[in-house]
């Protein structure tokens, strides 16, 4: 075919020109394809960034466990990983294990739930209320420098040798971490938004509501994460009081013996309990600050 005829059949048959709803059809399917590929990209470098994490862990955990094996090997006066397991497995099966953590939880978690209940309100009066503030802070900073152990005589005297005295010395661990950084949670809160609450017309019931106290959740969080360390570091000598059971109990109990394996396995039952109470509470600090940037 000539070109000349070639022009006479486009003339007769002429092509269709993309129209620009086609165009436009296209442009978005190729925005939709690129946006979700970016949101599959952003998926998995999120998943990779949570994984990350786990994986260290793990390996932290292997690499801790390896050392001390190596120097149990070494000659330490430290008992072997399976000979912690074995004692361990020993004492699940005749439930003694049980018992000790069920007591042992119960009082930590009894004297925190009570200290971090008063250490709240206790923390928001302090730091709105500038009169109640000097009442109060004298008295909180005097009780901070004496330790909770040294309460336990006072504690045993003055109530007796039942749960009462244990629970209480860690109430008081638990009470005095716990409501310095309620109070400094609410001094820290920026000035400039509750004067902008104020010219929005908020009387105090509404600021303190809206803006102070969502301010200060970061802190009451970190209070009570650093109190249940407290009441935890509390808990072996708040069992020095009369117990029968209690994970504190019982490796005091195996210091008579030497018994060092019974020692380990209520040491590594603490660490674990309180591990995963503190991740229990790190958890809640990501759902009610999500506002919050975070690195």
């Amino acid at each position: 075919m000539s070109v000349l005829d070639k022009r006479s059949a486009d003339r007769r048959h002429p092509r269709p020109e993309p129209s620009p709803d086609a165009g436009a059809a296209d442009d978005a399917a190729g925005a939709t394809k690129d946006g979700a590929a970016k949101s599959a990209a952003r998926h998995t470098r999120s998943d990779r960034r949570r994984g990350l994490p786990l994986a260290l862990n793990a390996v932290s955990v292997a690499l801790g466990i390896a050392i001390w094996w190596a120097l149990a090997s070494a000659g330490f006066k430290l008992p072997t990983p399976p000979e912690v397991v074995d004692r361990a497995a020993t004492l699940i099966s005749d439930g003694t294990l049980a018992d000790d953590a069920l007591a042992s939880l119960t009082r930590v978690l009894v004297g925190f739930a009570l200290g971090t209940a008063v250490a709240v309100p206790v923390g928001f009066l302090m730091g709105w209320y500038g009169i109640l503030r000097g009442l109060i802070e004298p008295w909180i900073q005097f009780f901070r420098t004496i330790p909770p152990l040294a309460i336990i005589p006072l504690a045993v005297v003055a109530m007796g040798i039942d749960e009462t005295p244990k629970i209480f010395v860690i109430f008081l661990a638990a009470f005095l971490a716990c409501v310095i950084s309620t109070f400094q949670g609410v001094v820290n809160v920026d000035r400039t938004l509750i004067n902008a609450a104020r010219v929005l017309g908020a009387g105090d019931a509404t600021i303190f509501a809206r803006v102070v106290v969502p301010a200060s959740t970061p802190f009451i969080l970190v209070g009570m994460r650093v109190g249940l360390g407290s009441a935890w570091a509390t808990l072996v000598a708040a069992e020095l009081i009369a117990a029968q059971e209690g994970l504190g109990y019982r490796m005091q109990n195996a210091q008579l013996y030497y018994d060092l394996p019974t020692i380990f396995v209520g040491l590594v039952s603490i660490g674990i309990l309180g591990l995963l109470m503190d991740r229990v509470l790190l958890l809640a600090e990501r759902r009610l600050t999500r506002w919050q940037e975070r690195r």
